[in-house]
């Protein structure tokens, strides 16, 4: 898997055009920090937006700083990337992406105003039906791409359906779907899969079961709303002791042991055991 420098377990969104909430963001305890100039912002303060997120592009911070631009179908992307990158965010997230042909239109973008600086982009590509079909009819990966996500608000809407939640607070099949969808195109393009955002940011009981559910079928981070969000998220997605315990004890035997197998406590181990194990510590 091709990795981020920077730690991608909170993923934190801040609306570009305010002021206060981008000097709280960057001083939060997230992983990554977004920069939002699309969704968060109302149309007549998208120019204000960019000029606002250049200016704090350029603040020293511990969180990495990606800036989530423009669709590409609104005109506005070019404009975004051109006023912002000078100020070399970390990244870039392409909401409303389709495919690998609007990854590399963003990419070529930022090439051609800097070839040397080449941040890395986190597409969201379940945002239209047509995203999430092209999710298994395509190959997703590109050398600028550090990760694919995913969000059920928008699809919502592209679907006509009443909801995307069910009675119980679960998502209901065709978003689901698109979840999976997603962590199976992330992990064939060998980049972050990371989950989307847990909109009502007061339930930390609900954040806390999505965040283990994502962590256990394989995610790697999820998006946040809200700073509150930010401990739950991280502290989650930490491995645990007893996680790192066993990853420890699988290593040790599968690459002690030259037949390729082993046993621990009862159980079979293999060789997809070992490479779970070594991403386990990898992560810790």
């Amino acid at each position: 898997m091709t990795l981020p420098t920077h730690a991608f377990r909170s993923w934190l969104f801040v609306p570009g055009d305010d002021a206060n909430k981008l000097c709280k963001a960057l001083a939060s305890d997230a992983d990554v920090v977004i920069f939002d100039l699309e969704d968060a912002v109302a149309p007549d303060r998208k120019d204000m937006a960019r000029s606002l997120t250049s200016a704090n592009l350029r603040k020293p911070a511990r969180p990495a700083r990606y800036v989530r631009v423009n669709a590409l179908s609104t005109g506005r992307t070019a404009g975004d990337v051109a006023e912002t990158l000078a100020a070399q965010p970390n990244g870039y997230v392409l909401p409303k992406c389709e495919g690998p042909q609007d990854i590399d239109a963003l990419a070529t973008m930022i090439r051609s105003h800097d070839p040397e600086h080449l941040p890395g982009i986190l597409a969201i590509c379940t945002e239209t039906v047509r995203g999430v079909r092209n999710l298994m009819r395509l190959d997703w990966s590109h050398p600028m791409l550090v990760g694919l996500t995913w969000g059920g608000e928008d699809l919502q809407a592209d679907l006509g359906a009443r909801a995307n939640r069910g009675p119980d607070g679960q998502y209901l099949p065709p978003f689901a779907l698109a979840r999976d969808l997603t962590l199976y195109a992330a992990r064939d393009a060998g980049v972050l899969a990371i989950d989307a955002v847990y909109t009502n940011f007061r339930d930390e009981a609900g954040l806390a079961h999505e965040v283990q559910a994502a962590k256990q079928v394989g995610f790697d981070g999820k998006l946040a709303i809200h700073p509150a969000q930010i401990d739950g998220i991280g502290a989650s997605f930490a491995p645990d002791q007893a996680d790192i315990v066993w990853a420890t004890k699988v290593v040790t035997l599968l690459e002690t042991d030259h037949r390729g197998v082993a046993q621990l406590e009862g159980q079979m181990l293999d060789q997809p055991h070992l490479k779970l194990a070594k991403k386990i510590l990898g992560d810790a």
